[in-house]
């Protein structure tokens, strides 16, 4: 059985606490929903959600929102934060598609997107996650100095990412082919794709991209 396809996953979704329901009443007002104005990073696409609640639990200081739009999937992270019950993690169930009507400019200090959908055909490219159309909305919603983390097995996805963040004028450091042979690979925290596709032997890529100052 597919992870998207549980029973039951969706109506889940609607009555669980750990679940933020009608998130676009928070534009804006995100920190309040915390108790705190610390910074708050965001995972686009968190699937079963391991990558975020490792964070979660190492940075206590750090405010985290999870954001996966299918509901079987996100049940996984779901049952793991219903045991840990981290103050500083909230979940959504939300299509990236309208991101910057949950969130207000300036709101986000850090973007991450990992093994995102590559969309392979040339007739859906507006549809990655790292489109021009997405880096827009990615620019509205961050803080002065905040980014955008990527990581993927996909190659060329990973060379369309960084023509898309060269040809938006987006600044690109941390650029790597390999990073498990990087300097960035201390501290770097695995999501379930990650290992599994290393254990394969694919290469991951990585980027950090930081928008254009206004």
């Amino acid at each position: 059985m597919r992870l998207r396809n549980i029973p039951g996953a969706r109506e889940e979704m609607l009555v669980n606490p750990f679940i933020v329901q009608e998130p676009a009443r928070l534009r804006g007002k995100w920190r309040d929903e915390f108790g705190s104005n610390a910074p708050i990073h965001i995972e686009i696409g968190m699937g079963k959600g391991r990558f975020l609640l490792t964070l979660a639990q190492q940075n206590p200081e750090i405010n985290y929102i999870g954001i996966e739009k299918y509901s079987s999937v996100l049940l996984r992270a779901l049952s793991r934060q219903e045991e840990l019950q981290l103050p500083n993690l909230r979940l959504l169930r939300y299509d990236a598609e309208t991101v910057d009507e949950i969130f207000a400019e300036g709101e986000i200090s850090r973007i991450y997107l990992n093994f995102s959908d590559p969309w392979p055909k040339d007739r859906h490219a507006k549809r990655r996650l790292t489109s021009d159309r997405f880096l827009a909305r990615y620019a509205r919603i961050l803080a002065p100095g905040g980014h955008v983390e990527f990581k993927t097995d996909n190659v060329d996805l990973f060379d369309f990412s960084l023509e898309e963040a060269a040809r938006c004028s987006w600044s690109l450091s941390h650029v790597t082919r390999d990073l498990h042979a990087s300097a960035d690979a201390e501290g770097n925290v695995m999501t379930e794709y990650e290992e599994r596709f290393s254990a394969m032997g694919n290469p991951i890529c990585r980027m950090v991209a930081t928008p254009p100052e206004a």
